[in-house]
């Protein structure tokens, strides 16, 4: 016979049965350890683990970087572009190939000369390869601002990249996005500007030393002045680009005489060319430029040589003139047949005021990542390492921004000495105009230098005028 059973009656058996289940550990969401004790199991809210390089260890265990070389992504395919052509192509994925080989993962690199128009319309198609190659952050910032980039924080602790890079990469490549500061990227290779070159045997026979501050450097030019020669070869005639020697002099001042703080608040136009900071760093350059008897040719003709041909007299005999301040690439437009370390060399651009230490003025390549996959990760890891660079080191054309790099994979001597010099540095920035407003990095800024050297509007005039150009 059925009989009723009360509703306290089921809600006692069913505790019952929730305690018993409980002391067998069943349903409690803890398991039990080797130790006895007791630990939670993942959720979904809990923070992924990391490995040596800061990548989540979801899927495998250590970083994305470590779970590649295991075989994890084999057979997958990453895309790229960026301005590599050429004999820079060919270097750039004879670099990559080990990691290919270790990992599986096939890098598909196209670069292009049209690079910057075509990344844009790549971009607003939705048709942007996985990791795109940036030689100028500024045209990366506009992408940024539009949410189209993947944070690299995301799956690379700062921890980690402080540990690869110096803190001013890391500044260089946080950038606004829509909700705040992303770090946009990460660092793969860059080009040193920040040197002075001169004919070595000929300056060594002559008594000449090594200036190591601003005054020494002022003073070594009066010395060469007073023995008869002319100390400077200066020339910034480059076609439609006419002018842009001139603003890397003035970058290079501005680190040296003011904070790095100030310098980035000039490229964002949030200090004008106006400012008694600005103004105060053209002063200095023209304390070189304009001095009677200090450039080849005089001041007239700076704006007529073309920046190629200018450090030519410097390897006449005897040489016409002794000093040339240029980045690394220069030494391609030396004559043919001179030796390093021999018929020239270098030395870094000196400081001004010793409390900014010893910035370096750079310009380089940022890997941004615009689709976020597994082994899209591994492989911006693998460029936050110096090994990404080591087959390019030693064949030349390269200078690792990376703290675990080692001098000795430096092919080229120059490289590997600028590589040396560089261990010395105190902070990096950016080549100035190429941050700033196209209107105005490559306009206004080119052109109000060329007019100032040529004497045909004063300094206070040009400033004005690079600041009218200025976007609102």
């Amino acid at each position: 016979m059925y009989k009723k059973t009360h509703w306290w009656s089921v809600l006692a058996v069913l505790l019952v049965a929730v305690i018993v289940l409980a002391a067998c550990g069943g349903g409690s969401g803890e398991e039990t350890t080797e130790e006895g004790t007791t630990e939670a199991p993942p959720t979904a809210t809990t923070a992924p683990a990391k490995g040596e390089g800061g990548g989540e260890m979801a899927g495998g265990e250590g970083s994305y970087y470590e779970r590649a070389l295991a075989g994890e992504f084999k057979g997958t395919v990453v895309t790229m572009t960026g301005p590599f052509t050429d004999e820079d192509a060919v270097k750039f994925n004879e670099s990559v190939r080990e990691f290919e080989d270790a990992t599986g993962i096939d890098i598909q690199y196209e670069g292009s000369k049209e690079f910057e128009a075509t990344i844009s319309i790549r971009v607003e198609a939705g048709d942007a390869p996985d990791i795109v190659d940036f030689p100028q952050p500024g045209l990366l910032g506009t992408f940024v601002k539009q949410g189209k980039v993947v944070d690299v924080r995301a799956f690379l602790s700062e921890e980690y990249l402080r540990q690869q890079y110096n803190q001013s990469w890391l500044d260089m490549a946080t950038l606004e996005g829509p909700d705040g500061p992303v770090m946009a990227g990460v660092w793969h290779r860059f080009n040193a500007k920040s040197l002075v070159w001169y004919p070595k045997d000929d300056f060594e026979a002559a008594g000449y030393e090594i200036p190591t501050t601003w005054d020494e450097l002022i003073a070594l030019s009066d010395q060469i002045k007073a023995d008869g020669d002319t100390p400077w070869c200066i020339g910034i005639e480059s076609g439609a680009a006419t002018g842009w020697p001139a603003t890397d002099w003035m970058e290079d001042i501005m680190l040296r005489t003011t904070s790095l703080e100030n310098y980035d608040k000039w490229v964002r136009g949030e200090l004008p060319f106006s400012s008694p900071e600005v103004k105060h760093a053209a002063e200095l350059m023209a304390q070189i430029w304009f001095t009677e008897g200090y450039v080849y040719g005089g001041r007239a003709a700076i704006a007529t040589t073309f920046f190629g041909d200018a450090p030519a007299p410097m390897f006449e005999e005897p040489p016409k003139c002794w000093l040339h301040r240029q980045g690394n690439f220069i030494t391609s437009f030396f004559p043919e047949g001179v030796q390093a370390g021999v018929d020239y060399d270098f030395f870094y651009f000196p400081p001004i005021d010793e409390a900014y230490g010893k910035p370096w003025l750079v310009a380089g390549d940022i890997m941004a990542m615009f689709n976020d996959r597994p082994e899209v990760r591994a492989v911006m890891e693998y460029f936050t390492r110096g090994e990404a660079l080591k087959g390019w080191l030693a064949a030349g054309g390269a200078l690792s921004p990376h703290k675990d790099a080692q001098i000795d994979w430096y092919g080229d001597p120059v490289e590997r000495r600028i590589a040396e010099l560089v261990q010395d540095a105190t902070a990096f920035r950016f080549d100035g105009s190429d941050l700033m407003p196209g209107e105005v990095g490559a306009g206004s800024f080119w052109k109000a230098m060329t007019d100032w050297v040529s004497g045909t509007v004063d300094l206070d005039t040009a400033l004005a005028e690079i600041d009218q150009s200025w976007p609102r």
